[in-house]
């Protein structure tokens, strides 16, 4: 197993390459950095809040707009998490993503049960990006409509510069029965180099 936890230190003013803009202005969502850590419980840290599986506006009607418990997500799983500023930007679209369906194989011949993307969208608009990706056979997509679980955990930030309010910042993490065995936090959401698929391949 690798380096079981890359956290390095936040810098809320985020410049954000590849059609994402440089954000700057107050910290509104930030805090001074993650709750969440190595030996966590998740489902406990989020305790409360709930994700919304991706789907089109028609499913959600059908469901009555239900949402999915954290703990239906992680208990009794082996389970590789990454969160992201947001659906259609460009370092979520042209790399993070692609590196977690590329890898899906490799992650999957590794014991892991699901492969979970979650952002700051509603579960619609997330929906239609995971279809343009051709990524929702490989990863389950979640909504965190209103922010509510990256808050929990502390890995919320303030985008408003890049006219994209409250968001997540870029992470990932291999939990195991809803335990946090390894996380890794970028120092600002425009870098891409701690997160990858390929760096959570060495921590399981």
């Amino acid at each position: 197993m690798g380096s079981a936890f890359l956290r390095p230190r936040v810098l809320v003013a985020a410049a954000l390459r590849g059609g994402e803009a440089a954000a700057s202005g107050s910290i509104l969502c930030s805090r001074s950095f993650a709750s969440l850590a190595t030996g966590t419980d998740i489902v406990s840290a989020a305790q409360g809040a709930t994700l919304q599986k991706a789907r089109s506006w028609d499913e959600g009607v059908s469901s009555k707009f239900s949402t999915t418990p954290i703990n239906e997500i992680f208990k009794g799983k082996k389970v590789v998490i990454f969160g992201l500023p947001g659906a259609f930007t460009g370092v979520c679209s042209q790399q993070h993503v692609p590196s977690y369906k590329n890898n899906f194989e490799k992650l999957k011949a590794k014991g892991i049960d699901s492969v979970v993307c979650v952002a700051v969208n509603d579960p619609y608009a997330l929906n239609g990006w995971a279809e343009i990706l051709q990524a929702k056979e490989a990863i389950d997509f979640y909504g965190d409509f209103d922010g509510s679980f990256h808050k929990s955990l502390e890995l919320d930030v303030d985008l408003s510069g890049a006219l994209m309010g409250c968001r997540s910042h870029r992470w990932s993490a291999y939990v195991v029965d809803g335990k946090v065995q390894a996380l890794n936090v970028e120092k600002k959401p425009s870098d891409f180099v701690v997160s990858a698929a390929e760096v959570i391949l060495d921590q399981i």
